[in-house]
C-alpha cells in the first residue's frame, strides 16, 4: 500500500492498495438494469473524489464500497482486470443472450477509468486491449478526465468492432460553484475532448450530470453542436443519485452551492427547462433512458 497526491490539489494524500479481484464484469442492477447488462469497474475508488464531481458523487454513499473511509481518499487498483475480463466475458455474454440482450458494458458505474493512477497502472488501457480480444456487443465509455486522450486511438480501433460512445461528464457551463473544489477538468477541456471524439468517427455524448445552474445554456449547446456532439444526457440530482427526491444529494454541499448561483437550479422543473433549450440543438436523453441511449429532438 502506498500513498500518492490526488486529483488536481497537491494537498489531498490517498492511500492506494494494489488487489486481485475475482470477477470484473457485474451484473447490471438498479438503474443500470436500463442502461446495460454489465458495470465494469478498474479501480474502487476514485482519485477525483475530492473534487467538484466527488462532492455529488451517489458512490460516496455506498457504505458497503467505502468501509469507513473518506470518499476520494483511497483507491484500490484491480491489478489482474484485464486478464479475468478474458477469462469471463464469453460466460457473461451468454448469460446476457439467453436473456435477449446484448452484452453490453458500462465503463466506468463507480470510478473514473482515467483517473490520475491510471498513468501509473494503466488498467484502463489493457482493459480496452483486451477488449480488442473478445469485444463486447455495446460499450458505454464513462469519463471526467480529458486524460481520455491518451487512449483515443485504442477506442478508435475499439469502435470499430463494437458499437461504442463515450460520454463525457460536463456539467453544464459553470466552471466551478461557490464553496466547492474545482473539477477534474476545465470545461473548455471536455469540450475539446468531445470534438476529438466526434472527429474520430465515435459517438459523443455530453452528460450534464449532475446538471448545474447554467449561465447561458443556448450559447453553451450550440456550443456542444459545433463540436460534433451527437446528443446530450441530462440528468438533475433529483432523480439522479439513486433516490427519487435526491435524498442523498440533499445531505452533501452541492444542493446550497447550486441555490447560491440559481435557487431554482435544484428543483426537477429546472432540468425540464434546460432540457427544452437543448433539444433546439441536438438530441437529448433524461437520466437513466439518456444513459442508455434514448434521445429524443424537437
Amino acid at each position: 500500500m502506498g500513498s500518492v497526491v490526488a486529483g488536481r490539489n497537491p494537498e489531498i494524500k490517498m492511500e492506494i492498495a494494489e488487489i486481485q479481484c475475482q470477477s470484473i464484469l457485474t451484473r447490471a442492477g438498479g438503474y443500470l438494469r436500463e442502461v446495460c447488462s454489465h458495470s465494469l469497474n478498474p479501480y474502487v475508488g476514485c482519485g477525483f473524489g475530492q473534487s467538484a464531481c466527488g462532492v455529488g458523487c451517489y458512490v460516496r454513499h455506498n457504505t458497503w464500497l467505502t468501509k469507513g473511509r473518506d470518499w476520494g481518499r483511497f483507491v484500490e487498483v484491480k491489478t489482474n482486470a484485464p486478464e479475468v475480463y478474458l477469462q469471463t466475458c464469453e460466460a457473461e455474454q451468454r448469460w446476457a443472450h439467453r436473456r435477449d440482450q446484448p452484452f453490453s458494458v458500462f465503463f466506468s458505474s463507480a470510478t473514473e477509468p482515467w483517473q490520475p493512477i491510471e498513468k501509473q497502472y494503466r488498467i484502463t488501457r489493457r482493459l480496452l486491449q483486451s477488449m480488442l480480444t473478445h469485444p463486447p456487443d455495446e460499450l458505454i465509455l464513462q469519463t471526467h478526465a480529458t486524460a481520455m486522450r491518451d487512449d483515443l486511438e485504442l477506442v478508435t480501433t475499439l469502435s470499430q468492432q463494437c458499437k461504442l460512445r463515450v460520454h463525457v461528464s460536463i456539467e453544464g457551463d459553470t466552471e466551478r460553484l461557490p464553496g466547492l473544489p474545482p473539477p477534474p477538468a476545465t470545461v473548455a477541456g471536455r469540450i475539446e475532448l468531445l470534438r476529438q471524439l466526434s472527429s474520430a468517427g465515435i459517438f459523443a455524448v455530453a452528460c450534464l450530470s449532475p446538471l448545474y445552474p447554467m449561465k447561458h445554456p443556448a450559447v453553451f449547446f450550440e456550443q456542444l453542436a459545433a463540436a460534433g456532439v451527437d446528443a446530450v444526457v441530462i440528468d438533475h440530482f433529483i432523480e439522479g443519485d439513486g433516490t427519487r427526491e435526491g435524498s442523498r444529494t440533499w445531505k452533501t454541499d452541492l444542493p446550497g452551492a447550486m441555490e447560491s448561483v440559481d435557487p431554482e437550479s435544484t428543483r426537477l422543473a429546472y432540468r425540464d427547462r434546460i432540457a427544452a433549450i437543448a433539444r433546439t440543438y441536438l438530441p437529448v436523453g433524461i437520466s437513466a433512458s439518456g444513459f442508455a441511449g434514448q434521445y429524443s429532438k424537437i
